[in-house]
């Protein structure tokens, strides 16, 4: 079987975090991406891009890592004993981005890959969090990821929506983080067909997401709309420290805390007991948009 080749890995991944920060900044107007270069002393490092105070932008990373050792601790292998004990690297992209209007959506996306002695695999997806729903939004945010699947398996994207549902979800709120996307792991066989997959994939993000952004960054908006924008993004930090992988990997593996927890927004609120008005655009989010939904 061959196995991808990392540092053919690493410059796609460089050039994909190039091409997107680029492209974002340049929607901004505004902001520019800070960048910090960092090392890892067990072994590898990354190079960390952050975006602030901008127009379209309120906070967002793009972020790039390339990790190893010679061995992962007991936490990150317990459900994985085939790797227990065995060198490792990990490399990966990864983005969220926290919108100032409430009506553009929070997004994330990951593509990685990993491999420990023979054994390796890739993972990644990406998801979209509305604060407000708009269905042509969902539908074309998946209609492009769906797209990019279909050029390579015709299962993949139904296979990888319904494990997207079933991983974003907040499960002591019973509601899906946002209208989903397409998330896998673990995912072997064919090196050369996957590598294609997960890079077209990887590629499909800016055409999946900026004409959204653009389409609702002008809407007006008022307290109202930024209160439950804040509400959500504590939703938002409630899975990303709870349940997340990539969040856990990253602390248990001794990656740089402040580029893992990039994801987190700038200013978020909880409200005790909070409950939208009924008939309420912010009740209709979780009525109409928190639960699987086919959009395609």
């Amino acid at each position: 079987m061959i196995i991808p080749q990392l540092d053919a890995l690493e410059t796609f991944l460089l050039d994909l975090q190039d091409e997107i920060c680029a492209q974002l900044a340049a929607a901004d107007g505004v902001a520019q991406f800070r960048e910090d270069h960092w090392d890892r002393p067990e072994g590898g490092g990354g190079r960390t891009r952050v975006i602030a105070e901008g127009d379209l932008f309120e906070k967002g990373g793009v972020n790039f890592s390339r990790v190893y050792g010679t061995q992962l601790p007991p936490s990150a292998t317990a459900k994985r004993p085939q790797i227990a004990g065995k060198p490792f690297h990990a490399l990966g992209v990864s983005l969220v981005l926290h919108p100032r209007n409430p009506y553009v959506p929070i997004v994330h996306m990951n593509y990685r890959f990993f491999q420990a002695g023979d054994t390796w695999w890739f993972g990644g997806g990406a998801d979209l969090t509305p604060i407000y729903g708009f269905v042509e939004d969902a539908e074309h945010f998946h209609r492009t990821l769906k797209n990019a699947c279909d050029r390579h398996h015709p299962d993949y994207y139904p296979r990888f929506k319904t494990w997207c549902d079933e991983y974003f979800t907040i499960r002591h709120r019973d509601e899906m983080r946002g209208v989903g996307g397409i998330f896998f792991d673990d995912l072997q066989g064919d090196g050369k067909q996957l590598q294609a997959f997960w890079e077209d994939v990887a590629q499909s993000f800016l055409p999946s997401y900026l004409p959204i952004a653009e389409r609702r960054r002008e809407l007006p908006y008022g307290g109202r709309e930024r209160q439950f924008q804040l509400l959500r993004r504590g939703r938002y930090v409630e899975f990303n420290l709870v349940y997340d992988r990539g969040t856990l990997f990253g602390l248990q593996s001794g990656g740089r805390t402040e580029s893992i927890l990039m994801s987190l927004p700038p200013i978020a609120a909880w409200e005790y007991d909070w409950r939208g008005e009924p008939n309420s655009p912010e009740a209709r989010l979780k009525e109409e948009f928190l639960t699987p939904r086919d959009w395609v």
